[in-house]
């Protein structure tokens, strides 16, 4: 080759030296308006062997390949074409090609390259962007709406904040003759042929395409896409990602001389492709860290990565940022656009296992952006209730509440007499009490309830105590009448099953204001049940009723205290978020004299040596409960299971013993009797649904066998084991498990993390209804654990309650700081966020108002 010749200069690095050696004459050629290209001889050849020593002297990044890949193509026929015209397009490009490259080795380090700019949003921001509907933007249309509407994304802010569920790295790119049949592997390369082959019997059709790159080729099948053979035409650069098939290194390209080669060619059954372009575009789909989103019928990940690359690119800057400038910087979060940026389009600085633990700070942008706009909603839901002023005055006496505890046959806890002080403290404010009561199974919950009510009634005020079911509601009676009648208070039970003139007279008394203390279930919520003067609403295991069910409720007084009470511990991540509006008291303490309850597990081959227990307690004259499982889904078969069982035991392992059986379809009076009776120790044993769950109160009651204990859930089973180690003898809980294996008792040793062994584990180490509450929190997730519908737990998209429980705190003290500082946030600079907290929160706020 004629011209200037190769430079000579010590290389700080192969590719700087290469590209050294390609840009001499390539610029020589392209001076003065390309006058010197004929000058310039042999360009071609010299440019080809120079791009194949680089590749030579990798590994390089894939872009630096395939742009070295993309020069060697342009000058493969440029000796042949005596177009001055064409000539001068491939050195324009090609002076591009090498610019980028230039820049990829280090030689021109710029702060604008796509890999590291940073989108920073404009002033104007938009805020009428988030609501644009998906329909309208661009590439979505009606149909794909349709589509995007079952994955939960109706907006463009929907849309930005469906975030990935995984991430791959598929950045590594294999040569073509280190391909292995049976592994997966990424290539790159130039297309050099195709062939389209069809089977019409089967409907199928199969594209072969050659692709070659520096150390070869390799054949690339496409099935059922027959359209790619007008897109991947001779001198298309593309990337390539899939299974290389078995058995496949010996046939030779069709078309290809076989004596050009002795090689026999792999085959790549494609999966995955994106085809690349000289102007130097992102990659989208190969060659990165690519985010996999979820999909659903007619919709894939991979188009929704197309849809969000072209978003971001056109929308991104005009995202609005809520967050409080002092509030970013205090935490050091990126800007919300940057954080979208870095989610949906991963450089390669964030580590994968990051990206899939959402670990990255973009992550942690979004998830404490979910949580803090939460918290700002429930903390104007709390300062509503603060704000407000109760029609009707409070007294507590003190002698009265010296009265009270005269009459109980027990002394109360610290942790009740610590209970009571807040809840008296709250009540004889001027403003509504909002109060939530955890305490775990027989930690006395009632007893702190007894308290309010009478303050209550003291105060000329009618108070309420609903309970989820007849059951409880009645003994819930049953232990509050005694008391209240000896403080000279009237007491009222109203439940479903009153009819006719009963209960026209019941509801008469609580019109006119003769019943002071109403027990009952849903019956009270009926529009036929007015109040003279509500002052107090106490609700009982509220997670079994609806939103607007305790919405109803509190309506029928005004501005009553609501008193809250549940013996299903809540963790605390999950106490911040449905209940974050509300004061949270906890009973901590158990009772005196109280045993742990023992808990052991057998497989169903072994049941007997449970029953062996159950007979052991019997004799010593303790009573039992045998628990069977009764789901919605299956009642009927269920219900038959815990007859045909009763009627078993009776004739079997338990036949010198009076066994009764209770369940949810038998009659309230039948029900109530069979109760009394057991309760009475007229019966040993009782076999029952789940209706024993909670209000069951038999301290002479030591043992339980929960028969196919794998069908319930972690609290359910606690709860169950809860009506059992109520007086001062050591009981027992026996889970009889179908699901395990092997012989023996289950231990406590660690086995395989299934989820129904994971829970017995759980039951086998802990007695402490919280301890048992976060364990449930983290083996179910908190969508099992409450459920939506019911309990109102919010559904986040970056924030994740178990894993981002610091993250909770920090929102949730930032957002009540906020709302002290501006109530109502009225200010200018918290306009937005006002905005953005009504459009998420205003349509669930009701939450706020009870629970």
């Amino acid at each position: 080759m004629s011209g200037p010749p190769p430079t000579t200069g010590d290389p700080v690095f192969p590719l700087q030296e290469a590209l050294r050696r390609l840009s001499r004459p390539i610029e020589f050629a392209s001076r003065d308006r390309y006058a010197h290209v004929s000058s310039v001889r042999d360009l071609g050849p010299y440019v080809c062997r120079q791009v194949v020593e680089a590749l030579a002297a990798g590994p390089h990044a894939l872009s630096v390949e395939v742009n070295l890949l993309a020069l060697r193509t342009l000058f493969e026929g440029f000796e042949q074409t005596v177009d001055v015209e064409y000539r001068r397009g491939c050195l324009e490009r090609a002076r591009k090609l090498l610019r980028q490259l230039r820049d990829a080795a280090g030689f021109h380090p710029t702060s604008d390259r796509s890999g590291d700019r940073t989108i920073t949003p404009p002033a104007d921001q938009d805020a009428s962007l988030w609501e644009q509907p998906i329909q309208y933007v661009k590439g979505v249309g009606p149909k794909r709406a349709a589509m995007l509407t079952r994955l939960g994304i109706g907006s463009l802010e929907d849309l930005l904040w469906t975030l990935p569920w995984r991430y791959e790295d598929r950045t590594r790119v294999t040569r073509t003759n280190q391909l292995t049949p049976g592994s997966r592997a990424m290539i790159s390369g130039i297309v050099r042929g195709s062939r389209l082959k069809t089977i019409p019997r089967r409907r199928i059709s199969i594209l072969e395409v050659s692709v070659e790159d520096a150390a070869g080729a390799a054949l690339a099948i496409f099935f059922n896409q027959p359209y790619l053979e007008e897109q991947l035409t001779i001198g298309t650069l593309i990337l390539l990602s899939g299974r290389v098939a078995t058995g496949s290194r010996g046939e030779m390209l069709p078309w290809k001389d076989p004596s050009s080669t002795t090689r026999p060619t792999p085959k790549l059954e494609v999966e995955e492709y994106e085809i690349l372009h000289d102007e130097g575009e992102p990659l989208v789909h190969l060659g990165r860290l690519v985010p996999i989103y979820h999909e659903t019928r007619g919709w894939s990940s991979r188009q929704m990565r197309a849809l969000m690359s072209a978003v971001l690119a056109s929308q991104g800057g005009r995202v609005m940022d809520v967050l409080p400038d002092g509030l970013r910087r205090r935490q050091k979060f990126p800007m919300l656009a940057d954080a979208l940026q870095a989610i949906h389009r991963p450089e390669a600085g964030p580590a994968l296992d990051a990206l899939n633990r959402a670990a990255t700070p973009a992550h942690r942008r979004l998830a404490f952006e979910e949580l803090f706009l939460l918290e700002l909603a429930l903390a104007h839901r709390h300062e509503t209730v603060v704000r407000g002023t109760k029609p009707h005055r409070i007294e507590a006496s003190p002698g009265m509440r010296h009265h009270l505890r005269a009459l109980l046959p027990f002394q109360l806890t610290g942790a009740q007499e610590r209970v009571i002080d807040e809840v008296v403290r709250d009540m004889t404010s001027t403003h509504p009490m909002n109060r939530l009561i955890q305490g775990d199974v027989g930690s006395g919950k009632t007893v702190v309830a007894v308290h309010a009510l009478a303050i209550a009634c003291a105060s000329g005020l009618q108070a309420v105590l609903m309970a989820p079911t007849e059951l409880l509601a009645e003994q819930h009676y049953q232990n509050v009448a005694p008391l209240c009648q000896q403080l000279g208070l009237t007491t009222l039970l109203l439940t479903g099953k009153e009819r006719g003139a009963l209960k026209g007279e019941r509801v008469s008394r609580i019109a006119d204001g003769t019943a002071q203390v109403i027990v009952g279930t849903h019956a009270v919520l009926q529009h036929s049940v007015r109040f003279a003067h509500l002052g107090l609403a106490v609700i009982d295991e509220q997670h079994k009723f609806g939103v607007l069910q305790r919405k109803m409720l509190v309506e029928k007084g005004y501005q009553p205290d609501v008193l809250i009470m549940t013996a299903t511990p809540i963790p605390r991540t999950l106490a911040m978020t449905v209940y974050g509006d509300l004061d949270v008291s906890v009973i901590d303490v158990l009772p005196p004299g109280r045993r742990p309850v023992q808990t052991v597990a057998y497989p169903m081959s072994q049941r007997r040596k449970g029953y062996h227990l159950v007979v052991d307690e019997l004799r010593a004259g303790r009573q039992a409960y045998i628990v069977y499982p009764l789901v919605e889904e299956s009642e009927k078969v269920d219900l038959e299971a815990a007859e045909m069982a009763y009627r078993r035991l009776q004739q079997e392992e338990l036949a010198p013993f009076r066994v009764g059986l209770v369940h949810g379809r038998l009659k309230a009076e039948e029900r109530a009797r069979i109760m009394t009776e057991f309760r009475a120790g007229h019966l040993d044993v009782l076999v029952a649904t789940t209706v024993i769950e909670v209000g069951v109160d038999v301290p002479n009651a030591t043992v339980m066998v929960i028969e196919h204990a794998e069908r319930f859930g972690l609290a359910q089973l606690h709860q169950l084991r809860g009506r059992v180690g109520r007086g001062a003898q050591q009981s027992y809980c026996v889970l009889i498990d179908s699901s395990m294996k092997g012989q023996g008792a289950w231990s406590k040793e660690p086995g395989v993390p299934i989820p129904s062994q994971q829970r017995r584990d759980v039951l086998l180490r802990s007695t402490d209804g919280f301890v048992i509450a976060e364990e449930d929190l983290r083996i179910r997730g908190p969508g099992e654990m409450f459920g939506t519908r019911q309990s109102g737990l919010p559904e986040f998209r970056a924030a994740n309650l178990i894993r981002d429980a610091a993250l909770l705190e920090v929102a949730r003290k930032e957002a009540f700081a906020l709302y002290r500082e501006d109530p109502g946030l009225t200010r200018a600079e918290h306009r937005a966020l006002r905005e953005t907290v009504q459009r998420r929160w205003q349509s669930k706020l009701v939450l706020g108002e009870i629970s």
